[in-house]
């Protein structure tokens, strides 16, 4: 049963206005004309980032003027110093994107210390925003909010192949994909962008699965935040909490499946 939504200018309510704000321009601008700017071999952004980030931050610096930024595109800025920071990525999913799928995320949120206190997830193709407060998780639709609830039933896990291998071939993703042990139980599914976090937070996927340590991420951050209040099993690909030196991330609907994949990925 879906609660009415009241807005009371919590950094919560600021998050999802943001997160929703980028989602706009991405849907606006979404398989028109594109301009890229190569970042790294492999790697670009397109004038869609450019224009969300900067709708993004406009609506942060007028509201939160003494907090910091940090934007996938545009760096640090922002209050320097500031235990309070925003962490923006302003379309999770630009390969996507520029391919003319519309299976990205606009992601935005604030880590207060060490912690993320409110973050939002916005998926442009279904107008939903998923978000947490610290202490549940839910998603919008249009003015309403429901409690995401976390299940394995579909038994779908998502495998982010966009990783780099770590040089002790400690991990590759790949051979989880070839294990029959994998394959008599899960279903793979492969996706560019963490709104398969929000997907495992609402039930809609048992698991997901990266290589990369995305810990403070502004990739990682709001989709770890809505799995974890949501009340999913989050760790590193060793089973051990997320930190510094965490190897990957695994996040799964409920601890039985957390321990299944583990048993199968088998990272030291």
């Amino acid at each position: 049963m879906g609660v009415l939504v009241t807005s009371h200018g919590s950094d919560t309510e600021l998050a999802i206005a943001a997160a929703s704000a980028g989602a706009e321009v991405a849907r606006e601008m979404f398989a028109g004309p594109l301009q890229r700017f190569d970042k790294a071999p492999g790697d670009f952004a397109t004038d869609a980032d450019l224009k969300a980030e900067q709708v993004i931050l406009d609506l942060l610096r007028t509201e939160r003027p003494d907090d910091a930024v940090e934007g996938e595109e545009s760096g640090q800025s922002g209050a320097v110093g500031s235990e309070r920071r925003w962490l923006v990525d302003p379309l999770c999913g630009t390969l996507n994107y520029a391919a003319g799928h519309l299976l990205v995320a606009v992601n935005v949120a604030l880590q207060v210390g060490t912690a993320i206190s409110a973050a939002a997830a916005a998926d442009p193709a279904t107008e939903e925003v998923f978000w947490t407060d610290g202490g549940r998780s839910c998603v919008r639709r249009g003015s309403t909010d429901e409690v995401l609830r976390p299940s394995s039933r579909t038994g779908l896990v998502d495998v982010n192949l966009d990783d780099p291998f770590f040089s002790d071939d400690s991990y590759r993703p790949t051979d989880l994909l070839a294990d029959p042990a994998f394959a008599a139980r899960f279903r793979p599914r492969v996706v560019s962008s963490t709104l398969a976090l929000t997907w495992v937070a609402a039930g809609r996927r048992a698991a997901y699965a990266t290589g990369r340590s995305m810990l403070g991420s502004v990739h990682f951050s709001s989709g770890i935040a809505i799995c974890q209040a949501a009340g999913c099993t989050v760790t590193d690909l060793r089973g051990e909490p997320l930190s510094a030196d965490s190897v990957g991330l695994l996040a799964a609907a409920d601890e039985e499946t957390h321990a299944a994949l583990l048993e199968l990925i088998r990272v030291a």
